[in-house]
């Protein structure tokens, strides 16, 4: 996540400085931090059957619904945004990987703030909700550099077919 998209925002688009954006993100989690769930006891029994309703409604221990999801997502996004710097994956291929994710980004961010209560410390639950809400601002930053600058992050001049879309 941010391995190609934050350099250009910070480099070519130039809208906010990373000290800026580091501001931004301490208060959010300040904010994330205060507003954080009361957590569950201890003796509570969390359940793996039926993971993905189990998940969705919040009957599941926060780490099993948050790594799983999170790593496949990063590997699924460092994958299509390399082949698409390399020219080997066309524009609106990358933009169908990034329309194929984003339904279950929203269940697994639907899941995460569910089972946020379900962790040792406030901190984690805090943190998890951090990184779903980094998810998106990561899909924002594509969507805006796809729409915007398409030409700094596509190797146009290798798409002939789809060169099109790099106007």
């Amino acid at each position: 996540m941010f391995i190609y998209t934050l350099p250009l925002f910070f480099a070519e688009i130039a809208w906010a400085s990373p000290v800026e954006l580091l501001v931004i993100v301490v208060a959010l989690l300040l904010v994330l931090f205060l507003s954080a769930p009361v957590l569950a006891e201890k003796g509570q029994q969390l359940s793996l059957n039926k993971y993905l309703f189990s998940a969705w409604v919040g009957g599941v221990s926060l780490r099993w619904v948050l790594w799983p999801f999170f790593i496949v997502l990063n590997i699924s996004l460092y994958v299509a945004d390399t082949l698409a710097k390399m020219g080997l994956l066309t524009v609106s291929s990358w933009d169908d990987v990034h329309l194929m994710l984003l339904l279950p980004i929203i269940w697994w961010t639907t899941a995460v703030w569910h089972c946020s209560a379900n962790t040792t410390q406030s901190i984690f639950a805090a943190g998890s909700r951090l990184l779903t809400l980094a998810v998106f601002f990561e899909y924002g930053l594509k969507l805006l550099i796809r729409i915007d600058y398409p030409r700094l992050f596509f190797g146009c001049e290798e798409l002939l077919l789809d060169y099109g879309s790099c106007f």
